[in-house]
């Protein structure tokens, strides 16, 4: 039987002091609560459900389609993408989502500093790994252990827009980091743009001008090898948006 790996993180209430581009907000309403609404909708009282209860649901009050372990769409970094409008996440195929995995190594990279092609070029070799068409490839900070807290988007590498333009000249149409981006944290960016005033510095790989998808936030790769496990990263199908959650999950044979 496969073996199922979650790498995604869960999807909880955040604590008031977090920033509001990670802040996620849930009302729960309970049994007796549903009994409430069905007495209303239906004229039934608890002698007409099992244990006098009803249903209990969920409203999810603040979700950014970014907030947790999600898909990015091309449309996300700009509007136009190689000339054409940029693929929004209901137009991206669905077979790019479910593909052989790649993990690479960079938990030794301090924050701040940029994965480049040549080391992921090495880190491929050091594994004896060469791309595929479709490989998903998963960078590996650590950055994960930050998960939560109100820091997190300052924490970990980024990759470099050589490296990702590299990845998607082998074919690789998903990229994926256990960190709050796959750029460089944007604060230091932010500076050292505002320092050589140009573009192409402030979130250089994914303003990429490529038609690919990033995996941001995930948890738990150090439970998976380097090779050898399919992943399943399905976002859902919210029609417009430059991204959406995904429940992401590695299959090991």
């Amino acid at each position: 039987m496969p073996r199922f790996i979650d790498l995604s993180a869960p999807i909880q209430a955040t604590p008031p002091e977090m920033p509001p581009f990670q802040r996620i907000s849930i009302e729960f309403s309970d049994h007796k609560a549903g009994l409430e609404e069905v007495r209303a909708l239906f004229g039934l009282g608890p002698e007409h459900l099992r244990r006098g209860e009803a249903w209990a649901v969920e409203t999810i009050t603040h979700l950014g389609t970014h907030s947790s372990t999600h898909v990015d769409a091309p449309y996300h970094y700009n509007s136009v993408i190689g000339g054409r409008p940029a693929p929004r996440i209901h137009e991206l195929p669905l077979e790019w989502f479910f593909a052989p995995g790649v993990v690479l190594e960079f938990r030794h990279k301090a924050d701040g500093e940029a994965i480049t092609q040549a080391e992921v070029e090495a880190e491929l070799a050091r594994i004896g790994h060469v791309l595929r068409p479709l490989d998903i490839v998963l960078m590996r900070t650590g950055r994960d252990a930050f998960y939560g807290a109100p820091d997190y988007w300052t924490k970990g590498p980024g990759v470099s827009v050589e490296a990702t333009r590299w990845l998607f000249d082998q074919g690789v149409r998903v990229m994926g980091i256990d960190a709050w981006g796959w750029d460089r944290p944007l604060h230091l960016q932010a500076q050292e743009a505002l320092e050589q005033n140009r573009p192409g510095i402030f979130w250089a790989a994914h303003q990429a001008d490529l038609p690919y998808a990033q995996l941001e936030r995930l948890c738990n790769l150090g439970a998976l090898p380097s090779t050898g496990f399919r992943v399943a990263c399905f976002p859902l199908r919210i029609v417009g948006a430059s991204a959406a959650p995904a429940r992401v999950v590695a299959i090991l044979e």
